[in-house]
C-alpha cells in the first residue's frame, strides 16, 4: 500500500488531484509542467481520476489498394517502422490488390443461465424464438430503423451446469456494445420471469460474426534482393508462413507483427482496439493450438497471401465522437462503412505482415528497423531536431548501435559545430 494514501482521491477536483500527487510523489516543477501541458478538459470527462493525456504519434499509410479502391489510412502508434513496413507491403501488393470478404457483421451477447438441463432450455427457447427476439427488439428499438436489430438466438450447453443463451445482434454502423448489452439484459429479464436461474447478461468480444477475409498476389519477381532472385525469397516466405502454423512460439511473433498494422489502424479510428486484441488471439487459437493467421504459398510465379481475422469495431458509439483528430482520420481515410473500414484495417495487417516476412528472410528484420530506431534513441538521448539527422549520418552503419555511443556522437557534433 501507498504511504500517506490520498483519500478520497476520487472526489478531489483536478487542481487538487495534481496538488496531491505532486507534493505525495515530490514531482519536479518541470514534470508538473508536462502533465498541465498534456491535459485537456475533455480528457477529464473520459475517465476517472485524471491526469492528463499519453500521447501516442500519428502517421498515415499514404496508398494502400483494397476492393480496387486506393485508401489512406491514419496509424497510431509509438513503433519505429511499423508505418514504413505497412507502406512497403502495400506497394508490393499494388499491382492486384487486396481483395477483403466480409460474409455478415453481427455483434452477440450471452446471457448464461445456471441449468443442469440443456435440452429443456434449448426447447423454450427454440418455443419462444420469437417472443425473445421481440423483446431484445422492444429494449433498443432504433436499432430497426438502421437494418438491424436481434436477428438470431441460439443456446449453447457449456458443462454439465451452463448454459449460453447467445443472441445475434445487427448494429447497423455502431461498435452495439451498449445496444447489445440492453437487449442481453431484457432477454436475461424475460428468462428469469420463467424461472430460469440468471448468472449474467453481457455481450461477447469474441467476433465470430464479424470476419474479414483479405488476400493478395505478388509477382515473385518483385521479391527479388540483391543477392537472392524472387522465386528463393518467395519459398522462404511459404516456410516462414508454415512455421507459423506449427510452432506457437513462431506464431505469437508472426501475429504481433500483423497486429502492429491492425492495432495502429484501430486506435486511429477511435475504436476499442483490446477489444480487437482479445478477439484476435482467440481466433488464432480456435481450433485448440494458438496458430498464425495468415497464410502464404508460392502458386507458379505468384506468392500469395490470405488471412482471416475478426475485427469488432465500428464507426459509431465509443470516443468516435469525442476525440477531435477521429473525425479528422474519419476525413483522411473517407470509410463510408464499418464493413470498409474493416476491410481496409484487415488490409493493413496483412501489407504488415509480407514486409516483416520479406525482411525476415532476406536482410533480417534489424537492418531496417534500426535505422529508423536510430531516431528514437537520438532523440531519448539528447539530440535536438536538427542534431537527429547527423547522428543518424554517422551512426547507419556501425553496430552494435548502444546509448554509450550515441551520446559520444552527439557530443562530437556538438564540438565540431562550436569549433
Amino acid at each position: 500500500m501507498m504511504a500517506n494514501q490520498i483519500k478520497h482521491f476520487y472526489r478531489l477536483s483536478y487542481t487538487d488531484r495534481l496538488t496531491a500527487l505532486a507534493q505525495q510523489r515530490q514531482l519536479t516543477p518541470n514534470q508538473i509542467t508536462t502533465i498541465k501541458q498534456n491535459a485537456t478538459q475533455v480528457s477529464d470527462s473520459l475517465i476517472e481520476n485524471y491526469l492528463t493525456d499519453y500521447r501516442l504519434s500519428e502517421g498515415v499509410l499514404p496508398q494502400i489498394r483494397v476492393n480496387d479502391h486506393d485508401y489512406v489510412v491514419p496509424m497510431v502508434t509509438e513503433e519505429p517502422s511499423v508505418i514504413a513496413a505497412a507502406s512497403h507491403g502495400a506497394k508490393l501488393m499494388m499491382t492486384a490488390g487486396i481483395t477483403a470478404q466480409i460474409t455478415e457483421r453481427l455483434v452477440e451477447g450471452q446471457v448464461i443461465v445456471a441449468s443442469k438441463d440443456a435440452e429443456q432450455l434449448a426447447q423454450f427457447v427454440v418455443a419462444n424464438q420469437r417472443t425473445i427476439l421481440q423483446v431484445a427488439n422492444a429494449s433498443h428499438p432504433t436499432m430497426q430503423n438502421y437494418g438491424g436489430g436481434a436477428k438470431a438466438v441460439t443456446v449453447r450447453q457449456l458443462d454439465a451446469d451452463y448454459c449460453s443463451v447467445d443472441l445475434q445482434v445487427g448494429v447497423g454502423e455502431a461498435m452495439g456494445a451498449n445496444v447489445v448489452n440492453t437487449m442481453s439484459e431484457a432477454v436475461a429479464d424475460y428468462l428469469r420471469q420463467h424461472d430460469f436461474i440468471i448468472i449474467m447478461s453481457i455481450l461477447t468480444n469474441e467476433g465470430s460474426h464479424q470476419l474479414v477475409t483479405v488476400s493478395a498476389q505478388v509477382p515473385v519477381a518483385q521479391l527479388a534482393k540483391a543477392q537472392i532472385s524472387g522465386a528463393e525469397i518467395a519459398q522462404r516466405i511459404q516456410i516462414a508462413s508454415h512455421i507459423a502454423q506449427i510452432d506457437p512460439k513462431r506464431a505469437v511473433t508472426h501475429n504481433k507483427g500483423i497486429m502492429n498494422g491492425v492495432d495502429a489502424a484501430v486506435i486511429a479510428t477511435g475504436n476499442d482496439w483490446r477489444a480487437v486484441e482479445a478477439a484476435v488471439q482467440a481466433f488464432a487459437s480456435r481450433d485448440g493450438q494458438y496458430r498464425g493467421l495468415s497464410q502464404w504459398q508460392v502458386v507458379d510465379d505468384q506468392l500469395i497471401g490470405k488471412m482471416t481475422l475478426p475485427l469488432p469495431m465500428g464507426l459509431v458509439g465509443g470516443a468516435t465522437k469525442v476525440l477531435k483528430l477521429v473525425s479528422v482520420n474519419r476525413q483522411l481515410s473517407n470509410f463510408q462503412t464499418t464493413q470498409e473500414a474493416m476491410s481496409v484495417i484487415a488490409a493493413v495487417g496483412l501489407a504488415q505482415n509480407l514486409a516483416a516476412l520479406l525482411a525476415l528472410v532476406s536482410e533480417g528484420i534489424q537492418a531496417g528497423h534500426m535505422k529508423l530506431q536510430l531516431k528514437s534513441m537520438a532523440m531519448a538521448n539528447g539530440a535536438t531536431p536538427t542534431e537527429v539527422p547527423m547522428v543518424i549520418a554517422q551512426l547507419a552503419h556501425q553496430q552494435p548501435i548502444n546509448s554509450q555511443l550515441v551520446k559520444a556522437t552527439i557530443e562530437k557534433i556538438r564540438q565540431t559545430k562550436g569549433e
